[in-house]
């Protein structure tokens, strides 16, 4: 894999603890501005609501621009939201910063994609994004732990602008190690109506359906992880920060799987992973109050999860072939999707008798009408063909 790739994935790092730092920090940021667990829950649901509206608005916008330059305004703007979260009040404010933040991760992300699959062969597409989400899965096992012990010891402001400071290496690798070309690239590109007409296309629509769904029980699920470590497991503050190690461990694990099988297998992936995906959720909520399961299981769901959804979204790529430069922003808008439901659908299940694993029940209901939706799709080919060699 090229250079450049593990450059765009270092940035994907500092944003991916970003994006799933929250896990380990919704009771202190609740508690220190006023505001209930469930309400805090916003910051994850406007973060992606922000990367849903941003990817598709910003890549459009940014079609025509140097890619290099792009994708380092995207990053410095994205260190600059968090420094104001980290100084600020307000949970309006905060809400806000977290939107913004989300802009230019959705412009950075959607860029990023079209990139890393211009970097590679056609028919290696699942590896490239497999690479790219690796920043992610690696901001699992390290960053997002990393952030919440920072939060346990020094404060949730602390995490924010530690992720600042972790942008600033990733805009000097991508300053450094990126061409600067004009951002027309080689050939004549569709005009955007075409690219955008693609949306139409049943097969696009039912891929980004189904990763939306799975995304949706990942984070509905992992949003609301803590309480159900340091209340229906009995373990300490700093136990967050270990079991999100051991869903990112499963997660980078998933994606490096996936990464080898999605390009040509993707329907043995999803038969394989995608039924003990479903039992895996409700198994977690049965088994939270023993602490050995829920870190077995948490590992198993990390893995579970990651290459069910990187499958998915390499089929979105794939799907959007005709959209070269908006096929990004429709696998980041389908990934982000599922972040924005998640967590407000499974934030009510925590005023009911399940209690605090009220929202692990809710992410093996979204996995649950996923795959339903997937095998009434199935005998229509939804999953399409790979490059000359796939047989799925």
């Amino acid at each position: 894999m090229p250079l450049p790739l593990y450059l765009l994935a270092l940035a994907v790092f500092a944003m991916g603890t970003s994006e799933f730092m929250l896990a380990g920090l919704l009771p202190d940021i609740a508690s220190d501005l006023d505001v209930t667990v469930g309400r805090a829950g916003l910051l994850t649901s406007g973060f992606a609501v922000g990367m849903v509206i941003g990817a598709p608005l910003v890549a459009a916008s940014a079609r025509r621009w140097p890619r290099r330059a792009s994708l380092l305004s995207f990053v410095l703007a994205f260190a600059a939201a968090h420094l104001v979260g980290a100084v600020t009040t307000s949970f309006p404010l905060l809400l806000a910063s977290r939107f913004l933040a989300a802009l230019a991760n959705a412009g950075f992300l959607a860029v990023a994609l079209t990139v890393a699959a211009s970097l590679v062969p056609p028919e290696r597409k699942g590896r490239a994004l497999a690479v790219l989400l690796s920043g992610t899965t690696v901001a699992t096992v390290a960053g997002v732990p990393g952030g919440a012990a920072l939060g346990a010891l020094l404060g949730w402001r602390a995490t924010f602008l530690a992720v600042a400071l972790c942008c600033l290496p990733a805009a000097l690798g991508i300053r450094r190690g990126l061409p600067a070309d004009d951002g027309r690239g080689t050939g004549e590109r569709p005009a955007l109506r075409r690219e955008l007409a693609q949306l139409a296309r049943p097969a696009l629509v039912a891929v980004m359906t189904l990763g939306a769904l799975v995304n949706a029980a990942t984070f509905g699920a992992l949003t609301f992880l803590a309480p159900v470590v340091t209340e229906t497991a009995g373990l300490g503050a700093l136990w967050v920060s270990a079991v999100l190690v051991l869903f990112g461990a499963g997660a980078f694990a998933g994606v490096t799987v996936a990464g080898r099988f999605a390009d040509r297998r993707p329907g043995a992936v999803l038969a394989c992973a995608g039924p003990p995906l479903l039992l895996g959720w409700p198994a977690t909520a049965l088994l939270a109050d023993r602490p050995w399961a829920l870190c077995v299981l948490v590992l198993v769901q990390g893995a579970l999860s990651f290459a069910v959804g990187t499958t998915l979204i390499t089929r979105v790529l794939y799907a959007a072939a005709a959209a070269p430069t908006m096929a990004g922003a429709y696998a980041t808008a389908s990934l982000n999707v599922g972040a924005a439901l998640g967590p407000p659908l499974a934030a009510p299940t925590l005023g009911t008798a399940l209690g605090d694993v009220g929202p692990l029940w809710a992410g093996g209901a979204l996995v649950a009408l996923a795959l339903a939706l997937l095998l009434a799709l199935a005998p229509r080919g939804v999953l399409g063909r790979s490059g000359p060699a796939g047989d799925d």
